[in-house]
């Protein structure tokens, strides 16, 4: 069982490279992948690439460097997708999960990771403490992002709330001015009547 499980993993990695032929950035990432031959613990799995090959891939997607961004994604989307494995599946989910750029998306990480994990028999102990380690981080990060939009929502609300209070206040203001100004109108009209009363009987009694 154990001869037919590495032939068949052998020629997995040979389908995979085969498939990913094309891409540079694919040809790289592969050449870090481990030999039967380098195989010399328990801890390692036919075909899984070396953990400095996760953690240089993450060290670009921290750079400013936009274009390796967009390559080191559409690579590992294609590997994920045309060679479904635990470590192609576990790069693409490492891509997702660094923040910082255009690609991120923690809660499709999260999820790949968690299924991940229930995998642990097909990683190696450095691929199982990468996943543990970003899966921590992002439940860390989504937790913190809730907030984030709970506080500003709640932010919000207390300055609508506040907005209205004001828009309130003025109309009353308004209303008291108009008040005010029809009423020195009326004062002003009265004030007239009386001082043309006034000229009126002064200028009887001349």
């Amino acid at each position: 069982m154990d001869k037919f499980r590495h032939i068949k993993t052998v020629a997995l990695i040979a389908s995979l490279t085969m498939l990913v032929s094309g891409c540079a950035q694919t040809k790289s990432w592969l050449s870090t992948v481990r030999t039967p031959t380098s195989l010399g613990s328990s801890d390692d799995v036919l075909g899984a690439p070396d953990a400095d090959a996760y953690l240089e891939e993450l060290r670009l997607l921290s750079s400013n460097d936009l274009a390796s961004h967009a390559e080191i994604y559409a690579d590992a989307r294609a590997g994920a997708q045309l060679t479904p494995n635990p470590s192609t599946r576990l790069r693409y989910a490492l891509v997702l999960a660094t923040p910082g750029h255009a690609e991120s998306d923690a809660s499709e990480a999260q999820s790949l990771l968690r299924e991940l994990l229930t995998q642990t028999e097909l990683l190696t102990n450095a691929e199982i403490a990468l996943a543990n380690i970003y899966l921590a981080s992002i439940e860390d990060r989504v937790v913190l992002e809730a907030e984030t939009r709970r506080l500003r929502a709640s932010s919000s609300r207390a300055a609508q709330t506040q907005e209205a209070a004001l828009n309130e206040r003025l109309a009353i203001v308004e209303t008291e001015n108009r008040m005010l100004k029809r009423q020195l109108e009326e004062a002003e009209s009265k004030l007239d009547a009386i001082t043309s009363i006034e000229r009126s009987i002064r200028e009887q009694e001349q």
